[in-house]
């Protein structure tokens, strides 16, 4: 029995760097995503590749590398990826906007097919849900999410294997009223779940009155935790000496749209089909 599709599993890619000292540390979660381009002859159809994440994750990086497993049991593959030409310009592209958190670079995925790596994509046309989407099928606080991601920087030495956490919507209404730019999930996420999918579950059962969902879909990208603060107060002055941050558990999360709309700013920005990111292969673990 399964409620996340298993290819959904391999559309989710550890991103790293490479320390001064030579070690790898994974700073990130990011996805490829599929945005569609054509109907081909019978049921095939054509997408353009991207790696979707957070604009934090690959921002004041001139390359990163990203972990892909092989078809079989050999070890993983690091693949260099640059985010900088030779004369340091972006060759990602952040959302127009300071306040969305997402950044897309385009992937060469046919690449990575020779190579015989393990991959899927979240495939635009039918496994992404729009804020639109979520409005017709009911969306509402309180239904099953899962956050998946290498929080901690959780990547095996010689294996990509995806993380999955569960959690519900914790506030969406204001996002479906434009009053925010992001929703709430009730689900503990960190370092390292940044630019990660959250996919939202299927529920055959609903209550009278609202509507059912077969369907798991990527609906959005893991931005931040949201923080709780508490201050500890001199007793002899009154006066604040130390404030502790804990992680609240709810986490803030980008609507898919955003990632359509960073994907349309990509495509302006160049006359071409997007430059690869995938460079030739690091090597194994």
């Amino acid at each position: 029995m399964a409620l996340i599709p298993p290819f959904f599993l391999d559309c989710v890619v550890a991103i790293g760097i490479i320390k001064p000292d030579g070690n790898k540390h994974w700073i990130g979660t990011g996805f490829l995503f599929g945005k569609f381009v054509k109907q081909k002859e019978g049921n095939e159809k054509e997408y353009k590749v991207f790696l979707v994440s957070n604009k934090h994750v690959l921002k004041n990086h001139a390359s990163v590398i990203l972990r892909f497993n092989p078809q079989d049991d050999q070890a993983a593959t690091d693949y260099p990826a640059s985010l900088k030409d030779k004369d340091g310009k972006d060759l990602w592209t952040g959302h127009p906007n300071d306040n969305v958190d997402i950044g897309v670079i385009g992937i060469n995925a046919q690449k990575l097919k020779d190579e015989g790596m393990k991959f899927g994509i979240f495939q635009s046309d039918d496994m992404a849900f729009t804020i639109d989407k979520l409005k017709e099928i009911g969306t509402t606080e309180g239904d099953f999410v899962y956050v998946l991601g290498f929080p901690m920087g959780l990547v095996t030495s010689d294996r990509q294997f995806v993380i999955s956490r569960n959690g519900t919507i914790g506030r969406i209404r204001d996002l479906f009223e434009k009053r925010s730019t992001d929703f709430i999930v009730d689900a503990f996420v960190f370092p390292g779940n940044s630019g990660g999918p959250v996919i939202l579950k299927p529920e055959m059962i609903s209550i009278g009155g609202t509507k059912s969902n077969s369907n798991a879909a990527l609906i959005g990208v893991v931005k931040s935790y949201i923080p709780y603060q508490d201050t500890a107060v001199s007793q002899q002055t009154g006066r604040p000496r130390i404030i502790f941050e804990d992680n609240s558990g709810l986490s803030l999360v980008e609507p898919v749209d955003y990632i359509f709309e960073t994907i349309e700013e990509d495509e302006k920005r160049k006359s071409q089909p997007p430059t690869t990111a995938i460079a030739n292969a690091g090597g194994s673990a």
